[in-house]
């Protein structure tokens, strides 16, 4: 019998590599989009207790949100009669990652949105985007969990202040490189002055309608390499869901340490 696979996971556990977790944790007090009625959250409650002569042990119950914390959304979120939770297995929970970085942009302009010629330049570095990938945004918003107006980037008028991605940039990576699937660190997929000018999340629903999936309010990017590493993406096997919330990460190549 062959212990091929043994042997890549001994060597991803040696010290060329690190284990990053790349979603957030979650509480009963870790926000969620305002629009989502209050009392949608209610998690680890107790509904059988220590000392029942029954059984002797503990169960809770969750509550929550398909859009809540680190999720992944599924094509019918934003397309009537799409595709849902169902149609994706494990297949799509494992992809060659590859990381955008526009973080140093962002800290210029909170408004940016990532550009195809800014992933030409990338290629230009690091090589052409391969067949399959994972697409993640990294703009450092993720260190503004778990303060929801910073995570929303809330203007005194209610207004919302956010990178992500442009149009031009998602039809790069889909139309001209063959990804698989994005994600980024913001709530939403849209840079928040393009949804503004849309009038419309423009940018998400043409992920989803193009059957593509994308995983947002992702953490912890800068520690991944560029090119390189692994993502891993679980989920819970529920039938017919718009989305859920997802444990992320990454096995990336350790990163050299600037003096």
């Amino acid at each position: 019998m062959e212990h091929n696979l043994w042997n890549v996971l001994q060597e991803l556990h040696s010290d060329a590599y690190e284990w990053v977790d790349l979603s957030h944790p979650l509480n009963n007090d870790s926000p969620y989009w305002p629009g989502i009625p209050a009392g949608s959250v209610e998690l680890s409650k107790t509904v059988f207790d220590w000392g029942n002569p029954m059984l002797d042990c503990l169960i809770q119950t969750f509550k929550f949100p398909g859009q809540f914390g680190t999720h992944i959304d599924f094509p019918g979120h934003f397309i009537r009669n799409a595709s849902l939770s169902e149609a994706y297995g494990t297949k799509q929970m494992i992809y060659p990652l590859v990381v955008l970085d526009i973080s140093e942009k962002v800290k210029k302009n909170v408004h940016y949105a990532i550009t195809a010629d800014d992933i030409k330049a990338f290629e230009a570095a690091h090589g052409a985007i391969p067949d399959g990938a994972f697409v993640a945004l990294r703009t450092d918003w993720y260190k503004n969990w778990p303060n929801m107006e910073k995570l929303s980037g809330a203007g005194a008028d209610g207004s919302e202040h956010a990178p992500g991605w442009s149009m031009e940039a998602l039809k790069y990576i889909y139309e001209t490189r063959n990804a698989a699937a994005n994600g980024h660190e913001t709530l939403d997929t849209d840079a928040s002055k393009l949804a503004e000018k849309a009038g419309d999340l423009a940018c998400e629903r043409y992920v989803l309608k193009s059957g593509k999936l994308q995983i947002e309010v992702l953490a912890n990017l800068d520690r991944v390499a560029p090119v390189g590493a692994l993502l891993f993406a679980a989920w819970p096997n529920i039938e017919g869901a718009t989305g859920l919330p997802v444990r992320v990460f990454a096995i990336t190549p350790k990163q050299k340490q600037s003096k």
